[in-house]
């Protein structure tokens, strides 16, 4: 197996160069890279069977390592996921499952970062944290952000210093498009000022200008696929002659009016785009996919090229999904696939036997296990804090609990490795899917007798993982949620967050009010 992890390698980044003498009288400690990618499905990928997207690097890091197949956001929303990934715990230990950014990290758990760092690491993060101050390192030495915008939080965004140095000084949204909606264009400034360019070209400096005395940890954070849609023009006309996959439609879900509160508090949310807008929407998604997926390769060949490519973990995961238009949705913060499956690929270093190579592992997995995994594969002490499993350890969950948003907008989900029960409690609705049988969730199965003992053992495991104000929709330790409200919606004066023109800086605002889709 080692040996064809090597040729597998040497397929993507050319043939291994040797370390430089000095470096090889230090013994050897795994490097880590771990890599994130922003509201990107699970499905978009290949080697996963989706019938459009290109994605021939990830595919590749697939085939020299392992593809977990029931990987999932506990939280599919940008900060609880993150929170999860570099504390190793679940919502309910990190403290967040709305979207709250005025919270800080909490003090009393250790990071990933930190982990590393403790542990005799240089860490270096390029790209997104969105984390509370701005400029919270969180464990790392050294981080270089491109925050999306959120310069009215505080703190220096290094990217938009990047684009002032170049003569584009605020002016990384003149293109007009909405970080949470979903018209696109082509990007408006040369191609090398691209966000995804230049998370790449700073983290491969990063990689360059690292200490030769100390084993690596490096985080690189792409913001995209995440709105605003603004591919690269040469990534989009790669995919405008194709045939482009139609969004699926659940019989469940043809009635708008029929769906639980919090899925039509969603559906209500955004336009819903017609056929042709929608397909290069999708269009212009999978051309920011493929953009990164091929940046992704400067990454390999640098590491290739260091001499550090064999001695390295990758892991790449996203934060959570998009449903793009299926059954009439669009974002996040659902428990359906689209929204909270992730793309998990997990490749070791040459010669680790406990990472499969070529392997797909269908075992449960969410974003907590990430700390505990890279730490393990690297002989780093796991704190006690983590409550996630190292994915290549012996030891499985039977469930994977998940929540969103509280209130009438929650939705709260159990899944135990083929059935998926997702609560709403407002409306105290229930849906049950059998992924093994229906990986689309085209058939809601919880009305149907045949059913009944699953709907009633999933139910009851669902009722065990409540906790706080979730309380108080249980009786007896039976779900009876609550009252459905009738349906509102405020009118989006602010273009679901749109930014402006950045130069001068914009002003600080109130930091616990979310800017975005509500």
């Amino acid at each position: 197996m080692p040996d064809a992890a090597a040729d597998r390698y040497e397929e993507l980044a050319g043939e291994a160069v040797p370390p430089a003498q000095a470096a090889s009288e230090v013994p050897r400690r795994n490097h880590v890279l771990f890599v994130t990618v922003d509201q990107w499905p699970a499905r978009l990928l290949g080697i996963a069977g989706h019938p459009v997207v290109e994605t021939p690097t990830l595919d590749q890091i697939a085939r020299v390592g392992t593809r977990y197949t029931n990987a999932y956001a506990e939280c599919p929303i940008c900060i609880p996921a993150r929170r999860s990934m570099m504390t190793g715990t679940s919502p309910r230990g990190h403290g967040d499952r709305e979207f709250q950014p005025a919270l800080p990290m909490p003090a009393q758990l250790p990071t990933l970062a930190q982990s590393f760092r403790d542990a005799g690491y240089q860490t270096a993060a390029v790209g997104k944290l969105h984390v509370y101050p701005q400029r919270n390192r969180i464990g790392f030495e050294e981080a270089l952000l491109a925050e999306e915008g959120r310069g009215h939080l505080g703190g220096v965004d290094d990217y938009e210093l990047f684009l002032a140095d170049r003569g584009y000084p605020g002016q990384q949204f003149m293109h007009g498009m909405s970080n949470n909606e979903y018209g696109w264009r082509s990007w408006h400034l040369p191609e090398e000022l691209h966000v995804t360019n230049w998370t790449t070209w700073a983290a491969a400096r990063t990689i360059k200008r690292r200490d030769p005395t100390r084993p690596g940890f490096w985080h690189v954070s792409y913001t995209h696929p995440h709105p605003p849609l603004v591919p690269l023009a040469s990534y989009f006309e790669r995919y405008r002659a194709r045939e482009v996959d139609a969004p699926r439609m659940a019989d469940w879900a043809r009635d708008p009016e029929a769906l639980p509160y919090a899925v039509r508090v969603a559906w209500n949310y955004w336009e819903q785009l017609p056929p042709a807008q929608l397909a290069d929407m999708r269009r212009a998604v999978y051309a920011l996919c493929t953009h990164i997926d091929h940046q992704l390769r400067i990454l390999i060949g640098t590491l290739r090229e260091e001499g550090l490519l064999d001695d390295t973990v990758i892991l790449i995961c996203g934060d959570h999904g998009d449903m793009l238009g299926d059954n009439g949705l669009y974002a996040k913060r659902l428990m359906y696939e689209g929204s909270a499956a992730v793309p998990m690929l997990l490749a070791g270093p040459t010669g680790d036997k406990r990472v499969g190579v070529g392997a797909t592992d269908g075992r449960l997995v969410g974003l907590q296990d990430i700390m505990p995994t890279l730490l393990d594969l690297c002989g780093v002490p796991v704190p006690a804090s983590c409550e996630g499993l190292s994915m290549v350890g012996e030891r499985r969950r039977e469930i994977l609990y998940g929540e969103s948003l509280v209130g009438a907008k929650a939705t709260r989900m159990v899944h135990d490795g083929r059935y998926k029960l997702i609560w709403y409690p407002a409306g105290n609705r229930l849906q049950l899917f059998d992924l093994e049988r229906d990986p689309h969730e085209a058939r809601d199965l919880a009305a149907e007798p045949a059913h009944a003992q699953i709907l009633e053992r999933l139910s009851r495991a669902l009722a065990g993982q409540l906790y706080g104000g979730d309380e108080a929709w249980l009786r007896d330790g039976a779900l009876v949620g609550m009252a459905e409200p009738a349906l509102s919606s405020a009118p989006n004066r602010g273009l679901s967050g749109q930014r402006g023109l950045h130069y001068p800086p914009i002003p600080l605002t109130d930091p616990a009010k979310a800017v975005g889709s509500g």
